[in-house]
């Protein structure tokens, strides 16, 4: 498992290497000094839309933070072959995380589509923070019931049901009810 230290010793590994300030890349990542402190300490986890925001600013593709292997040529799964994870929340500023993202293409370089096998935690959707990123995801529910907000709009998917959406208009994902849910997502970011 990826740890949220992890990751923030990762993006201030590549921000000394790329020679890119600490009070720079908080300002090119729309991140208060505070912000980027507590992520590049791992003392808060970063929302999806945030690393988005950061891997713009230092010039990297998101799969670099959450993996390390490069393959030029496919990359397979094995369903037998636990995959990476990494924890977030669609919060801000979140101490809990209530999304595990396994990556399904942790050994593909140069990827431009993020699929991921995401494990959704029940939770009070009420004091989740819709987020918003450039690009596109679409969203195949596996398991359970989720909820999908986006824009002003609410749509509930149960097992087999998808939805395809700009990941720039306001949007969060939650399991309905008391239940964990399992989606399958891709994410397209564009470079």
């Amino acid at each position: 498992m990826i740890t949220d230290q992890v990751i923030g010793g990762k993006i201030a590994q590549l921000r000394q290497l790329k020679g890119i300030s600490f009070s720079n890349l908080a300002k090119l990542a729309n991140l208060s000094e505070a912000q980027l402190t507590s992520i590049e300490s791992g003392k808060i986890i970063p929302s999806l839309g945030i690393l988005i925001r950061i891997t713009r600013a230092l010039g990297i593709r998101l799969g670099t933070l959450l993996d390390d292997n490069k393959n030029p040529g496919p990359a397979v799964h094995r369903a037998n072959n636990p995959s990476l994870s990494s924890s977030f929340s669609t919060q801000e500023d979140a101490s809990r995380e209530h999304l595990t993202f396994f990556s399904l293409a942790a050994n593909k370089q140069g990827k431009h589509l993020e699929p991921f096998i995401i494990d959704i935690k029940p939770g009070e959707s009420s004091q989740l923070k819709k987020s918003s990123h450039e690009g596109e995801e679409f969203i195949y529910v596996m398991e359970g019931t989720v909820t999908v907000a986006y824009g002003t709009e609410i749509y509930e998917l149960n097992e087999h049901d998808s939805i395809y959406i700009d990941s720039i208009v306001e949007h969060q994902v939650t399991a309905k009810g008391s239940a964990n849910a399992k989606v399958l997502a891709v994410v397209y970011v564009p470079v």
